[in-house]
């Protein structure tokens, strides 16, 4: 019995030394404010200028397209867009608005990036969608996949309903 209660006490030590050592990760982890706010900063910037870069591409491959940079109350980041005028038989006039927004939305007290985009062609809205992780934990590969994976989605539905 004496031979259990030695591994008994070893667990129990090595239990405790690991919660201490777990602890100790945790508070590594947690960043202060201005931590977070310094990489929210980072992250933004880096991409929002992504975001910029990769629309940027679609005027040249869509004529008529303007891009526009955004910034402020709304977010960084970038967005394209077009109008169309429409004259089926019949001769009514019908304006048809396409357009493509992604910014990366202004800091929260959640400690998030935050990333949102829209997409509208000729009138219709194609897609709405958000994405975030938190700021300790960011993979910015992730967000800028699912830039590129969005502009390619739109620009591929854009091209079939292209007249």
């Amino acid at each position: 019995m004496t031979d259990f209660n030695e591994r008994l006490q070893k667990a129990i030590d090595r239990g405790l030394v690991r919660g201490v050592e777990e602890t100790e990760r945790d508070k590594k982890k947690r960043l202060s404010e201005e931590e977070i706010r310094g990489l929210y900063t980072k992250y933004r910037l880096e991409l929002s200028e992504y975001i910029e870069g990769c629309l940027g591409h679609l005027p040249t491959h869509f004529p008529g397209f303007e891009a526009e940079t955004i910034f402020g109350d709304r977010g960084w980041g970038a967005a394209v867009s077009r109008d169309d005028l429409s004259l089926p038989g019949g001769g009514q006039r019908k304006n048809l608005y396409s357009r493509l927004e992604m910014t990366v939305r202004p800091a929260s007290r959640y400690g998030i990036l935050d990333m949102h985009a829209k997409g509208t062609i000729q009138n219709k809205e194609l897609f709405r969608r958000q994405y975030f992780q938190e700021i300790a934990a960011v993979d910015l590969q992730a967000f800028k996949e699912l830039v590129d994976q969005w502009a390619l989605e739109f620009a591929e539905q854009y091209a079939a309903t292209k007249p």
